[in-house]
């Protein structure tokens, strides 16, 4: 076929191949350039099309395929690739941070409750709080062990009184402390 009569033929085709490549596209711009692709290819490879076959069939494929191949390019743009250790930007909805604040604020509460009991009971309850054991707080403070437990005792008896004065029952601040 000599080039003359190939245009030709394309030209013969033309409105149809607009119509389909407005029907893959659904935009006037789109489709204006997916014909003028294929019209392209098809003039670069002339040689390959065979005479005695169908060159509407053969157009059409050209642009079927020219079509799905920018679609899979455009997927594939569109596709995050995230390569972060932990997946953050994909797994976002599992990752929940949690607010302590109502924890913190209880805490420091607590802490003044604890500075408001009497010193006697409040310094060896603080050292047995600091990871010291029993006998090394007697030791330290000069007191007989059974002095120091009881103090202790006391003193968590007293902060116990003030939580529940304070928030209600005692579950109720432990929900607090985990939450």
């Amino acid at each position: 076929m000599s080039t003359v009569e190939f245009y030709s033929q394309i030209d013969h085709i033309t409105g149809s191949l607009n119509s389909f490549a407005y029907n893959l596209t659904k935009s006037s711009d789109d489709a204006q350039d997916l014909f003028q692709e294929t019209a392209f290819r098809a003039l670069t490879n002339k040689e390959k099309f065979r005479p005695g076959t169908n060159f509407k069939a053969w157009m059409f494929t050209i642009m079927k395929n020219i079509f799905i191949n920018n679609y899979r390019k455009k997927v594939k743009a569109n596709t995050i690739i995230d390569s972060t250790e932990n997946l953050f930007y994909l797994n976002s909805g599992k990752n929940v941070i949690y607010n302590k604040a109502n924890s913190n604020m209880f805490m420091e509460e607590l802490e003044g409750m604890i500075t408001s009991l009497d010193d006697s009971i409040k310094v060896p309850f603080m050292m047995h709080y600091k990871g010291f054991k029993y006998q090394e707080i007697a030791d330290e403070l000069d007191l007989p062990l059974g002095t120091v437990k009881s103090r202790i005792f006391f003193a968590r008896k007293a902060l116990k009184e003030s939580i529940i004065k304070s928030y209600g029952d005692y579950e109720t601040v432990r929900e607090k402390l985990t939450a």
